[in-house]
């Protein structure tokens, strides 16, 4: 035995060098020994080319910022809502959708390189301090807050910090001799998901849901027991531009207005798994009348409720074809503080629709099918909304609804090409109305101190001096001149809701911009029971 050792020896170290040799030519040196025994997989061959990058490119690379690509790469071939979610990201998009952060309470902007408060929040750290509109943050715990380089991000970070810590500021305010010094304790501040809840009429209630965020069904709550306070029967439940958000909470909002075990949606996801969900007990607005307001912006959880009521014949579905959302996600963490929202499921109204549109194309072509709709005159006119007649649906009172590519609206309303006016809406966006109220308001908050918040929305009235500033305010900081010959009083309109917002906070703004708002007077008119043109139910043929 000893001997055949010895004879083979030399032939098993040769054979073990030369494995050696085989290995090391196909390994990285850095390969980790897990690897050693594992098959050159899809996955495999990902962690390779990033390791080979990253230790052999002739370059430095941010193999981070690749990683980003790759992974938004992928998610881009598979549909247009699996999204990645680098960790930069994460803190700003779970406050959104938690509802609240914790900071000092203040709405502010960037005003000639310092903070400028628009306004303390109501009830918040800063407000009870005794910090006001159109002071200047200056200072926070010694850190300078002004100047030409400091960016909006690093004045956040600074503001912000854990809950019930103190931060003490330096704040300029104008006619005060000194610096004024507060010492704020830093509390939750809510993110609010319901802009507006007031009443249009002496029984109908209007209530806006901008989000889906886990705060929303309690503020939805408390705007729809105020307004029952008011005297409300009916409800309008503004829906319009509302992208979306948590699926549990839109059940809860149907839940409201559905009788107990209505079937409210269900979900299915690859493996064919089905899970339903029924109205319960909870609904304190069953017995109500019920109009959802939605168009083209309207998504995802803002469909579910609306196909969950119109599925039940409940209320009515007023507006324009929503968007066509009919996916489900699911935040997933990927280990390094990123996370991605992957479609796990698509979900079904309670007929059995499936409201997504089609995205085989690709990404950009389902993202401009919002121009296709604009182009075809589909926001215009209601017969050029297509349907498909193999997804034909009938409700158990006997209407007939469409999947395929949103929710169609029972009371169709064209879009307010006034109101809806590129330039207007441009300058709404980029903050040209609100920097320009501020600096008016500058001039002299006080002239506002005798005026209530009711009263101002009321009776106040923008004189034509304020819409020629407004011009001459935008002329001095564009190249093109700009006039609003044609939207003089939408103008007004946009300065007065701006003014109202920055003076009142708190759903002021949208109560005054929907005094002129078509769908808004179209639901009026129904709740009235009032019949014309545009209030007609439609009845569609299939193509």
């Amino acid at each position: 035995m000893m001997s055949f050792q010895k004879k083979y020896l030399p032939l098993f170290i040769g054979v073990a060098i030369a494995a050696g040799i085989y290995i090391g030519g196909k390994l990285s040196f850095r390969d980790s020994p897990d690897r050693l025994f594992t098959t050159n997989s899809k996955k495999d061959k990902l962690n390779r080319l990033i390791d080979y990058i990253e230790y052999d490119y002739v370059d430095d690379v941010n193999t981070d910022s690749i990683v980003d690509v790759t992974v938004n790469g992928i998610l881009e071939n598979l549909d247009p809502h699996s999204v990645y979610i680098p960790k930069e990201d994460m803190e700003r998009v779970a406050e959104e959708m938690k509802g609240d952060f914790v900071g000092i309470g203040v709405s502010f902007y960037t005003y000639k390189d310092s903070i400028a408060v628009i306004r303390a929040i109501e009830g918040g750290p800063s407000a009870k301090a005794g910090i006001q509109g159109g002071d200047r943050i200056i200072f926070a715990d010694g850190d300078t807050l002004y100047g030409k380089n400091v960016e909006d991000h690093d004045l956040v970070k600074k503001l912000k910090g854990p809950i019930n810590s103190k931060v003490n500021l330096t704040v300029f305010r104008r006619g005060e001799p000194e610096l004024l010094k507060f010492t704020v304790k830093r509390g939750k501040i809510p993110i609010s998901s319901v802009d507006a809840a007031y009443m249009l009429t002496d029984k109908l209630g209007y209530i806006k849901v901008n989000r889906f965020a886990e705060s929303t069904y309690k503020e939805f709550r408390a705007g729809i027991k105020a307004l029952e306070a008011l005297g409300a029967t009916e409800i309008a439940l503004d829906l319009r531009g509302n992208p979306g958000g948590f699926l549990g909470i839109a059940e809860q909002i149907a839940d409201e207005f559905l009788s107990d075990d209505k079937l409210i949606l269900f979900t299915k996801n690859k493996r064919g798994d089905i899970e339903k969900s029924y109205a319960t007990s909870k609904g304190d607005f069953e017995n109500g009348k019920v109009f959802v307001l939605i168009d083209e912006n309207s998504a995802s959880a803002s469909e579910i409720v609306a196909g969950a009521l119109q599925d039940n014949d409940i209320g009515t579905i007023v507006g324009r074809r929503s968007y066509g959302k009919g996916l489900v996600q699911r935040e997933m963490d990927l280990g390094d503080g990123s996370a991605v929202r992957l479609t796990v499921s698509r979900y079904y109204t309670p007929t059995g629709r499936s409201i997504q549109r089609p995205y085989g194309h690709g990404n950009k072509d389902y993202y401009d099918e919002y121009f296709d709709r604009i182009n075809s005159g589909e926001l215009l006119d209601p017969e050029k909304i297509h349907v498909d007649d193999s997804l034909k649906f009938t409700t158990p009172g006997g209407k007939i609804v469409y999947g395929g590519g949103g929710i169609i609206p029972d009371v169709f309303v064209p879009i307010d090409t006034s109101m809806q006016n590129e330039t207007l809406s441009f300058l709404l966006r980029r903050g040209y109305f609100g920097n320009f109220v501020f600096e008016e308001l500058e001039k002299d908050r006080h002239v506002y101190d005798g005026i209530s918040r009711r009263d101002f929305i009321d009776s106040f009235e923008v004189g034509d001096d304020l819409v020629y500033a407004f011009q001459d305010y935008l002329n001095l900081r564009s190249d093109s001149k700009i006039t609003f010959v044609a939207y003089h009083d939408e103008v007004k309109q946009y300065i007065k809701a701006t003014l109202a917002d920055q003076l009142y906070g708190s759903g002021a703004f949208e109560e005054i911009y929907n005094q002129r708002d078509l769908m808004i007077e179209e639901v009026v008119k129904l709740s009235k029971g009032v019949q014309d043109d545009t209030g007609e139910v439609l009845e569609l043929e299939a193509e």
